[in-house]
């Protein structure tokens, strides 16, 4: 068996399902089209000591750094996989990885995360964050974006069978290439995140610390300068805790006032903390999933989100948060009044988390790989 993630330049949530994927798989060959990790990243994704078979691309100079800037490259790098001889190629796919070259009696199976946004739903914001958004090189990058959109839609009817993370994923991948996938939907650590003893359900459900909590990378379309926005503007009575650090991190500082707390990118243990003692997780993203607002339930809080996207499975609008209407300042205030004007059990919040645990991911995959391509060496 093969496994072909995309790029390897950190551990997100992408790489987290990478994760159960080798732990169910433990004898599976890892492709990437660059591998960047530091050591640490590397034990985070349970690769230590692991072989990770990369392209052409590896030997670029600083392809760390510039590796969005040459998606256009990219369809070219992933068909040179070396895949000769394997039985089974399980594409972890949110861009290229799906675009493998399989042997012709190989089964190809895509754990689709997303069809790539940066061709067919994100593709001025791509442009604009890359700096390719104007003059003659914003023509020529718009011009090959539609290539690679075309392309896509063709590779995308290759591969044997789809698994995805969500409806909304789902209805994409039935969209762009025209299939059906099964939902699996991503694996969440309800081990670690946990509700402390006792604490919210003698807070009565509101959490000790009484402050709103929202964690990101600082990347567009997180939204986050907005969450800030929405208390320091709408909200000056309540208190908002920030966590993330990211290249918009500029702007969510400009947007935060004397009730906003920005603690910068936080170790884990720190993130759980907070998410138990918070009144509520704030989400304003359009996510594909999102493990965040899974983690905040886990640990028995509710969640204030862009009723978009992954949400709609991870959220019971009503029991274990409230979904705001738009990706606006104004809605997001709504939102947090909506929550304070309810009621919200800390044990619904933790039984809803429940559903999305590591163990009941890898029997899931387990269970579509063996039905699609019959395998040997589950872990």
């Amino acid at each position: 068996m093969a496994i072909v993630a995309e790029w390897l330049t950190g551990v997100a949530g992408a790489e987290m399902v990478l994760k159960e994927m080798l732990a169910v798989y433990p004898q599976a060959d890892l492709f990437a089209l660059i591998d960047t990790l530091n050591a640490g990243e590397r034990a985070a994704l349970g690769a230590t000591g692991r072989e990770i078979r990369t392209t052409w691309m590896q030997r670029i100079p600083g392809i760390g750094r510039r590796y969005r800037q040459l998606l256009p490259l990219m369809p070219l790098a992933v068909r040179g996989h070396d895949l000769r001889g394997y039985d089974v190629v399980i594409s972890s796919a949110h861009a290229m990885a799906h675009r493998v070259r399989v042997p012709a009696t190989a089964r190809h199976l895509v754990y689709c995360h997303t069809p790539i946004r940066y061709a067919w739903d994100l593709r001025e914001r791509y442009l604009e964050e890359t700096g390719l958004d104007r003059g003659w090189r914003g023509w020529g990058a718009r011009t090959l974006l539609e290539q690679i959109r075309r392309d896509d839609a063709e590779a995308g009817k290759r591969p044997h069978a789809y698994a995805v993370n969500s409806r909304y994923i789902q209805a994409r991948v039935r969209r762009c290439y025209e299939r059906e996938s099964k939902i699996i939907h991503p694996p969440v650590d309800t081990e670690y995140f946990t509700p402390s003893a006792g604490s919210r359900e003698q807070s009565g459900g509101r959490g000790q610390g009484g402050f709103y909590v929202t964690v990101s990378r600082m990347v567009p379309y997180k939204m986050m300068p907005l969450i800030a926005e929405a208390f320091s503007k709408h909200l000056p009575d309540r208190q908002l805790v920030v966590m993330g650090d990211g290249p918009e991190m500029a702007k969510v500082r400009a947007a935060s006032g004397p009730n906003v707390q920005l603690l910068g990118a936080a170790p884990r243990d720190v993130l759980r903390d907070h998410l138990r003692q918070a009144r509520a997780f704030v989400f304003a993203a359009e996510e594909d999933f999102g493990i965040l607002p899974v983690e905040a339930q886990a640990c028995g809080t509710p969640v204030i989100a862009y009723g978009v996207g992954g949400v709609q499975d991870s959220v019971v609008d009503g029991v274990t948060g409230v979904f705001f209407g738009a990706q606006t300042a104004e809605a997001i205030a709504e939102g947090v009044r909506r929550l304070e004007g309810g009621s919200f059990s800390p044990k619904a919040c933790r039984a809803n988390a429940e559903r999305f645990s590591v163990p009941r991911f890898r029997a899931e995959f387990r269970a579509w790989v063996e039905s699609t391509a019959p395998v040997s060496g589950a872990g």
